[in-house]
């Protein structure tokens, strides 16, 4: 692969600029979520559920911030990367002629997964909040299963739309 990649920057569209306002919405709302809900907090919440949705871990209520600060740093992390296209990982040689095509399209994956990280942190922090307030969690028999079915054929769509759209 060629290192001497063109920099560009890549102009945001409107579902772009849709996507942004999507992660950022979500992270805030998961920080204020997390607020809100940390202090009817006992000392002691579930940390860690099985498949069943059972909780099989536990620890301090001061663990429920750590969601949010790894959203944060995923956010600004992504924000960054999506500034330097270029450096990202292509399955073709990039040229002046594909680099906006590629760069775009790496760019908005980037941005769908940052969408994507934040819907699952928020089911995390409310599955955690749920059961303390033990109440049923009416996601879990379908939503654990879906994100699992997501997580294995994303990359493969991915992959093969990426292919096809560099052999045109």
């Amino acid at each position: 692969m060629n290192n001497e990649r063109p920099k560009m920057k890549v102009p945001l569209e409107p579902l772009d600029l849709v996507l942004e306002i999507i992660s950022l919405t979500l992270l805030v709302m998961l920080i204020i979520y997390t607020a809100l809900e940390h202090q009817n907090m006992p000392d002691t919440i579930a940390t860690h559920f099985n498949f069943k949705g059972e909780a099989d871990g536990f620890g301090s209520k001061n663990t429920m911030w750590l969601l949010p600060a790894i959203a944060i740093v995923i956010y600004i992390g992504f924000s960054i990367l999506n500034k330097f296209p270029h450096l990202h990982n292509y399955m073709v040689n990039i040229t002046e002629s594909n680099a906006l095509k590629n760069y775009r399209f790496s760019t908005r994956v980037l941005r769908f997964a940052t969408v994507f990280v934040m819907i699952l942190f928020i089911y995390i922090q409310y599955t955690i909040v749920s059961h303390v307030n033990n109440q049923n969690i009416i996601l879990s028999n379908w939503f654990d299963p879906s994100m699992i079915i997501v997580i294995i054929l994303l990359p493969i769509f991915l992959i093969m739309y990426q292919y096809k759209m560099n052999k045109s």
